[in-house]
């Protein structure tokens, strides 16, 4: 299928081609994505060197770090160096390789955010089993399963991708390379292909979603008799993670639940769950939480005092 193609590049015309705006651009998301790196590293390292890495929920924490690093960093450093050329070209091998590794993290991401609200269920509606249900084991195998599902799910898109030929035009209106964009490029009837990446994309966005609600509804719900304090509490935790599940998830279906057709603001739209999310997400699973602050504060003062010594 690859040999038939004529295409062997494709053109990235980023968020804008302004010189002035693509300036803002770099700075921008330059700023974002060290931020992201920092952050997740930051929790990476704090989590595997502190003994609240025998916990389940910062066990799932840490993968969800990794996966939102290698999920920001297969898309934003080839966008912060594009922003400062003038012509962006990406080949057509490159682009696969974008287009597999991004759907791969994100995917991978979404089934970690559903092993921890399931993480959550477990601790809050059954306590005095959680410890048994929720073993290392049982969650080291979740998260091998979800490996294994999103590579599943990233090989399916690529796959079908691969089976469109490309004659030209190689202009993808886009700052990366995704299955929309490279739907309305090839040169063939896409109807079919675009109902199975459509069905393959928005079931997995959707059912997620509708799973990820439904389990911080059950959540509140069970603390319908706990205290004034442990009510108000959760309810912090789980209003802020829904507003992060609802950005992310709302720009996902958006994406990938429709024909195939290309909007001027999806690439607007792309940015809050490609660069947006990673960042967000250490923010309000982690870095809100007592037990975390803690152990960073530790990790902070055994670094300090080894400098000291030396």
């Amino acid at each position: 299928m690859l040999l038939n193609n004529n295409v062997t590049e494709f053109i990235l015309l980023v968020l804008t081609q302004d010189p002035v705006k693509k300036k803002i651009v770099f700075v921008f998301f330059l700023l974002f994505y060290l931020g992201t790196l920092l952050d997740n590293l930051l929790i990476i390292i704090t989590v595997k060197t502190s003994q609240i890495f025998k916990s389940p929920m910062y066990f799932f924490l840490l993968y969800l770090s990794l996966s939102d690093t290698c999920f920001s960093t297969s898309i934003a450093p080839r966008m912060i160096v594009d922003a400062l050329l003038k012509n962006s070209t990406i080949s057509f091998s490159e682009c696969m390789i974008q287009v597999f590794s991004a759907h791969f993290f994100g995917c991978l991401e979404i089934f970690i955010l559903i092993l921890m609200a399931v993480d959550r269920y477990v601790a809050i509606c059954k306590p005095l089993h959680y410890v048994s249900i929720m073993n290392r084991q049982v969650c080291s195998v979740l998260v091998a399963i979800a490996c294994v599902g999103a590579c599943v799910y990233s090989s399916v898109q690529i796959f079908l991708t691969l089976s469109l030929p490309f004659c030209g035009p190689n202009v993808i209106d886009h700052y990366l390379c995704d299955l929309q964009p490279l739907l309305k490029l090839a040169c063939t009837d896409t109807y079919v292909i675009n109902l199975l990446l459509v069905t393959n994309s928005g079931a997995i966005c959707a059912v997620s979603f509708v799973m990820l609600m439904f389990s911080y509804v059950i959540i509140l719900h069970s603390l319908r008799n706990h205290s004034a304090e442990e009510r108000k509490k959760a309810l912090s935790t789980c209003i802020s993670r829904i507003i992060v599940v609802i950005l992310f998830f709302g720009t996902c279906i958006f994406i990938y639940t429709r024909p195939a057709t290309t909007f001027p603001m999806d690439k607007t739209i792309a940015v809050f769950y490609t660069i947006g999310t990673p960042l967000v997400n250490p923010l309000v699973y982690t870095l809100r939480n007592a037990e975390v602050k803690i152990a960073m504060r530790k990790l902070w003062s055994k670094k300090l005092t080894s400098d000291d010594q030396r």
